[in-house]
This record gives C-alpha cells, sequence and structure tokens, in this order.
C-alpha cells in the first residue's frame, strides 16, 4: 500500500521481508502476533516530530522506513544533533522503559513510516515476551555503546576538520553506494544541521567543505557527495 507520502507501507510485521535484518524485529511468531495487536502503524512526512526532548514518555516508535533526527537543546538554545536514526531502530525506549521523559528530540528528516505503541502496552508485552526483554536490552546495550563511539570520535576530536573527515568516514560505512575507492552517498542534511552534529558553526561547516572540494578529497553533484581520496580523508580524522 502507497502512503500519501510516497512510501510502500508495510502492512504487517509477520510478513515484512527485512524483520531478520533488525534486531527488536527479529522475534518468534508468537510474540510478533502480540505485537501487531498493540501497535499502530503512521506514516509521517518529513519534518514531523516524533517526541520532544522532557516530554513524558507516550511509548515505543519502531522505525520501519526513513531517518530520524535526534537531537538535544542546550541552556544557551543551541541544538546539538546525536544522532541520525535508521530504519529498524526503536526510539523513546529509554523514557518508556524508565519512566523517566524523553532525554532527545525526535524529528523525521524523510518521509518515514513509524510503528507506535502505547508505553502500558509495551510493558506489558514485554512482561509476557522474554524474547521482547532480550531485545530491549540488546537495542539499550547498542545505544550506549554507540553513545560512547560517538563521544570518544567526535568529542575527543581536536579541530572541526577531523570531526567532520570523522562523520563522513562514518556515513560512507554505512550508505555509501558504488566503488570502494570513490563512495558516493545522499547528502541529506544541510549545513546547518551538520554543524549541529559536530558541535560547530554553518559558516565553518562551510568552509571545510569547500577545503575538501579544492584538495579534490570530496566532490558534490547536487545532493550527492562522493569521497575521491578516502586515505586522505581518513589522514585528516586521525589528525595526522
Amino acid at each position: 500500500m502507497i502512503s500519501p507520502y510516497g512510501l510502500d507501507i508495510i502492512e504487517s510485521c509477520l510478513t515484512c521481508k527485512v524483520r531478520t535484518e533488525r534486531i527488536f524485529c527479529d522475534l518468534p511468531t508468537s510474540a510478533l502476533q502480540a505485537f501487531e495487536t498493540i501497535k499502530y502503524a503512521t506514516a509521517y512526512p518529513k519534518g514531523a516530530v516524533l517526541f520532544v526532548e522532557g516530554q513524558a514518555p507516550r511509548g515505543i516508535f519502531v522505525l520501519c522506513k526513513g531517518r530520524v533526527k535526534l537531537s538535544i537543546c542546550g541552556t544557551d538554545g543551541k541544538t546539538l544533533i546525536v544522532k541520525i536514526a535508521e530504519a529498524g531502530e526503536v526510539l523513546g525506549l529509554g523514557g518508556t522503559v524508565s519512566g523517566k521523559p524523553y532525554e532527545l528530540t525526535a524529528e523525521t528528516i524523510d518521509p518515514c513510516q513509524v510503528n507506535f505503541v502505547k508505553r502500558e502496552d509495551f510493558l506489558r508485552f514485554l512482561r509476557e515476551h522474554a524474547e521482547a526483554c532480550f531485545k530491549v536490552a540488546q537495542q539499550l546495550s547498542e545505544k550506549y555503546n554507540n553513545a560512547c563511539h560517538e563521544v570518544r570520535s567526535l568529542g575527543l576530536s581536536h579541530s572541526a576538520g577531523e570531526k567532520l573527515a570523522r562523520l563522513l568516514l562514518e556515513w560512507s560505512s554505512k550508505n555509501a553506494e558504488g566503488a570502494k575507492q570513490e563512495p558516493r552517498m545522499k547528502q541529506a542534511l544541510t549545513h546547518e544541521e551538520i554543524a549541529q552534529m559536530i558541535g560547530t558553526s554553518r559558516e565553518t561547516v562551510t568552509r571545510l567543505f569547500a577545503d575538501l572540494r579544492k584538495r579534490q578529497i570530496v566532490h558534490s553533484k547536487g545532493s550527492t557527495l562522493v569521497i575521491r581520496n578516502k586515505a586522505a580523508l581518513k589522514l585528516i580524522a586521525s589528525n595526522n
């Protein structure tokens, strides 16, 4: 079924062709059948806010298709993008399990399909299905490890150039297409959003990209970014 936003909706978790590739979705049939009865499948346009930092947890959001920007806001009003969530991730999991407010704001950056489950229904589901509890523990452990990685790779970097190089290498390892020598990927984020991910200004990001293009390390055409010299980018990322 095609949604108003051009998404080919996955109508049932039981018939989803990619569920075995995703940590939380790869559940036994009995658990999936129970999950089907408590989920609400919804399609969202780009720019929709799923939940807001500090909001009381309403439940979890299983991202089936699309990507979601997760961000926090400082006391000075500055926004820091913590992560770009990909399909298969469960959003709002920590707050839903603990009962504490959501730590982040979640906003779609593509049209998305999301399965929402109310908090009380999800907690009852976990009590009744041990396999699902194990999957939740895996997800929370993965989120913790990813947070440590982000702090190490971005927070301990010495310059904005090093942080940008690390970010581009990470993106290329996850989402790049084409030859290994010159991976290419869609650059969906604006320079302002990239700046919010590495803790710098939009002007600095624009200057850094201009320098990378001048040195023929990257090349951009429209929304496509090609890494032409991955070795040079790795050298920048390692601060050598």
